[in-house]
């Protein structure tokens, strides 16, 4: 069984990133993949399966949380910049290099949802990176928001940005709203059921909490990763899609795989964005899985 152990990563403003390191049986050092969680998570939802999937396959393994999210650092709590984020996340590579189990010239990046979308990014600017698995990844947070917000509320959800800004230009604390609610009067990141379900669900040991800063939604209709897809090249890029995605949009997620240059690979995951975790977990799971293990045990 691969053994496992918390560690803390340093990072900017000296805060430390919360995380578990897995590390496979046999001798080292073992390639290794990187992965976190992606809009307003833990790496607790949903991430631990395929964690231990990766690990079984002879990969040691490193989840963090981003900063200001589970037991991760950083204020103000439930803050979401991705491209802090981003900046973060080489920090947590550079961690997994200096790890004596680890074979620092065999890394892979895995990253799912907003974390998709992050994975186009480092995978694009990072070339430590030696494979990349993007899962359902945000492309286009500006075609999401498009397609999310009805046209006759788009100026309710722009003053409500507005008045946020200018009650921090005061001095005031980020103001903050649900992630998920099922009511649709609720201000809320998402309404979907799907999307209730998923981050609702009971899990033991998570400490997610049900908040995001408003702050955070504007950061996320103004986030573009798609555009780094055809820059990931010559570094191995896997994106699995969903076939039915409301979330981070298949059709999006489809065009940015066609502008992505070789090697790649697409999967699509039967139903919707939250499947890939759950109904269509081997699927995309196995796929991830035969991706490192092409593009990271056999590295000349």
């Amino acid at each position: 069984m691969p053994r496992q152990r918390t560690v803390s990563v340093p990072a900017e403003g000296g805060i430390s990133l919360d995380g578990v390191l897995y590390v496979p049986e046999g001798e080292g050092p073992h390639p290794a993949v990187t992965m976190a969680h992606g809009f307003g998570g833990t790496f607790e939802q949903g991430l631990r399966p395929f964690a231990e999937l990766f690990a079984a396959r002879g990969f040691a393994v490193l989840l963090h949380d981003h900063r200001g999210f589970g037991r991760s650092g950083g204020e103000p709590r439930h803050d979401v910049d991705p491209w802090r984020q981003i900046a973060d996340w080489r920090r947590v590579i550079s961690f997994l290099e200096a790890q004596p189990e680890v074979d620092g010239e065999r890394i892979g990046l895995w990253g799912t949802s907003y974390a998709g979308g992050h994975a186009l990014v480092l995978g694009a600017t990072d070339r430590r990176l030696r494979a990349v698995v993007a899962q359902v990844p945000t492309i286009s947070g500006y075609e999401q928001g498009l397609r999310r917000v009805p046209p006759d509320e788009v100026a309710a959800v722009e003053e409500v940005f507005a008045e946020d800004e200018r009650a921090q230009a005061r001095g005031d604390a980020p103001r903050r709203q649900k992630i998920v609610s099922d009511d649709p009067d609720e201000p809320a990141s998402y309404h979907m059921p799907d999307a209730v379900g998923f981050y609702l669900a009971e899990r033991p040991g998570n400490v997610w909490r049900n908040e995001i800063t408003v702050r955070s939604n504007r950061a996320a209709r103004m986030y573009e990763p798609g555009v780094w897809a055809p820059r990931v090249s010559p570094t191995p890029l896997l994106m699995v899609v969903a076939g039915k995605d409301t979330v981070t949009l298949t059709d999006q997620a489809l065009a940015a795989y066609e502008r992505a240059l070789e090697p790649k690979r697409l999967v699509l995951v039967p139903g919707g964005h939250f499947d890939a975790y759950t109904r269509g977990f081997d699927l995309a799971g196995g796929a991830a899985a035969d991706w490192f293990e092409t593009h990271l045990k056999h590295v000349p």
